[in-house]
């Protein structure tokens, strides 16, 4: 919906996306912050929420979000993944590798 505005920049819409990816990520990489959250379920949220992004970002930009040059840290995010138990991160990271391929 939001590409059909021509007033609004690709880059900008690319970068807004990777940037969210990161806030995601790095809120995810930081133990003290992970302890702020009163319920599991916000951690899952945001795990979710990255995984959109990443796709969306993917979706959106001309080379997607599975090149080095590209605003979105993949390897980050699946280490981000991966650290979490397979019950909460199996079906995201799953999500991911079906995108990488489409």
């Amino acid at each position: 919906l939001f590409l059909q505005h021509k007033e609004i920049p690709l880059e900008q819409t690319t970068e807004t996306l990777g940037t969210m990816a990161k806030v995601c990520q790095k809120m995810l990489e930081n133990p003290d912050l992970i302890a702020r959250f009163r319920r599991e379920e916000t951690q899952l949220f945001i795990l979710r929420v990255m995984v959109a992004l990443v796709i969306l970002y993917d979706h959106v930009h001309p080379v997607g979000a599975f090149v080095k040059a590209s605003n979105v840290d993949i390897k980050g995010c699946v280490k981000v993944l991966k650290d979490q138990p397979a019950s909460s991160s199996e079906n995201l990271l799953n999500a991911l590798r079906w995108v990488k391929y489409f």
